[in-house]
């Protein structure tokens, strides 16, 4: 009686494609330990592919390294890998990386230990621009403030970052250095040409110059 009861019990399985509220997406991906990564975006389910070393394993590593340095020299914020975001009544990302201002920024952490609210940058790796990460995930970000957005599209060797400015995204450009650097973070600078490279000693050199001018300036 007890087995059966507790079967009848079970939400159905999460399936790519599902149309769901918050509430059910999380209770039906909660009561699956096994799968790794699924999204809801605009109120639909989206599951990740096994996924690839040099297609996505290798660039992400890169990335959090590059966000981790950031972390280690300015204090008050924090980065975070694949970590689910509660953003709105339609939106639960998984994104492969973020980064957030602990203290009087525009996300907390819940008591469950779910980001609720938009992080201030958010950065996913995608195959392509025909990804969900530059449709329906960006129109999401972007509705929800979430200041920038940096989508590294691997098979294009192309680094997009996009800024939020009077409700909706402008593409941030090279600067005379040839570099990218973040509206929102100070010292946060990226040399696209060496990321794309894989130079990531050149990434975190660039890095390193970007902070040692702001203690200069600070």
């Amino acid at each position: 009686m007890t087995a059966t009861h507790r079967t009848l019990t079970l939400p159905p399985p999460l399936e790519n494609g599902d149309r769901l509220t918050r509430d059910e997406f999380e209770r039906r991906y909660t009561a699956q330990p096994e799968i790794k990564k699924a999204e809801l975006i605009a109120g639909q389910v989206y599951m990740a592919s096994p996924l690839h070393a040099r297609a996505h394993g290798q660039p992400h590593a890169r990335i959090m390294g590059w966000l981790i340095a950031y972390e280690v020299a300015m204090p008050g914020v924090e980065a975070l890998d694949n970590a689910t975001v509660r953003l709105d009544a339609d939106n639960e990302p998984q994104p492969d990386a973020l980064l957030r201002m602990i203290e009087g920024g525009q996300s907390q952490l819940s008591e469950d230990d779910y980001v609720v609210g938009a992080p201030e940058l958010i950065i996913e790796i995608a195959a392509s621009s025909a990804s969900i990460d530059l449709h329906d995930k960006l129109q999401a970000y972007c509705r929800n403030q979430v200041q920038e957005y940096l989508v590294w599209r691997v098979y294009d060797q192309e680094f997009d970052w996009y800024y939020w400015r009077e409700g909706r995204y402008e593409r941030l450009e090279l600067n005379d250095a040839g570099l990218l650097c973040s509206t929102q973070f100070p010292g946060l600078w990226l040399d696209k040409a060496a990321l794309l490279a894989g130079d990531l000693a050149q990434v975190l050199a660039v890095l390193q110059q970007g902070l040692a001018v702001l203690l200069d300036l600070r």
